[in-house]
């Protein structure tokens, strides 16, 4: 005998044609209560879209105002949406939830759409490379894949890499030669007066140094010849003995090991930015 699953709570998926049936009520009644629904309905495609494009948020930004951006498409998708013009309520939401997130993922990256491409391209064909060899490539391994000069492929990794440069909690050179954060370069002006705000700042720079002190030794000099010396990263590897491909990987773990170790702060690193 089947049993009925009445302690079933999740929701069913609608058919396009329930979905196009439910769409018309609303327009039919304006009815804000249908329109949730729908929102509902199509909020798993927000969180789907923005966590596909994680890999290539700015640091600094937060997921949460990527999903904000998306919701809002979405609820604009459905009271733009127009059947006639052939596409399903899903595939015209999609098509906006993902042109919204693009946007608000160039306004929050301030390196050009250029430096972005040549970014995608060299990762690409590393990857590229890897599968054919089953290791990952030297410079002039990429350079030749890339069918680009050295110099060209070390100008745009360069590029790349300061483009990943965080606003405040940069590690830059003092005047009196020691390392500092960006932060405590910054001069003050009446709104960082604010008590509040000068303590969140103080917890903040606690926490990135607490962070920073605990990356290895090879990737704490990568960062202070990198950021605060301003090298290359053919000019590092000459320094540390090692490759330049080598100095770059070193450089996304250490970029890898501060996020996840401020991941929890995100909110007080925004607020201080």
């Amino acid at each position: 005998m089947r049993l009925a699953t009445a302690t079933s709570t999740k929701p069913r998926r609608l058919s396009p044609e329930d979905s196009l049936a439910l769409w018309q009520e609303y327009r039919r009644t304006n009815d804000r209560a249908l329109r949730d629904r729908l929102v509902l309905t199509f909020a798993p495609l927000v969180k789907y879209i923005v966590y596909k494009k994680v890999r290539e948020m700015p640091a600094r930004c937060e997921v949460e105002d990527f999903i904000s951006c998306g919701l809002e498409a979405l609820i604009q998708s459905i009271d733009r949406y127009d059947p006639e013009k052939g596409a399903t309520l899903e595939q015209y939401a999609w098509t906006r939830i993902h042109g919204a997130v693009l946007d608000e993922l160039r306004r929050q990256d301030w390196a050009p759409r250029s430096v972005r491409r040549w970014e995608r391209d060299m990762e690409r064909a590393a990857d590229d490379f890897s599968r054919l060899h089953g290791r990952r490539p030297t410079a002039p391994e990429l350079a030749e894949t890339m069918g680009i000069s050295l110099e060209e492929l070390r100008r745009h990794r360069d590029e790349v890499t300061q483009s990943d440069v965080t606003s405040l909690n940069t590690v830059v050179l003092g005047d009196d030669e020691t390392t500092i954060e960006r932060l405590d370069t910054i001069a003050a002006d009446d709104d960082r007066l604010d008590p509040v705000f000068a303590t969140a700042t103080e917890e903040a720079k606690t926490k990135f140094r607490a962070a920073f002190a605990q990356l290895p030794q090879r990737e704490r000099e990568v960062a202070v010849l990198l950021y605060v010396k301003g090298m290359t990263l053919a000019e590092i590897g000459d320094i540390l003995g090692v490759s330049e491909s080598r100095v770059c990987q070193i450089h996304g773990a250490l970029k890898k090991t501060l996020r996840l170790a401020l991941a929890d702060d995100a909110a007080l690193f925004q607020a201080v930015a």
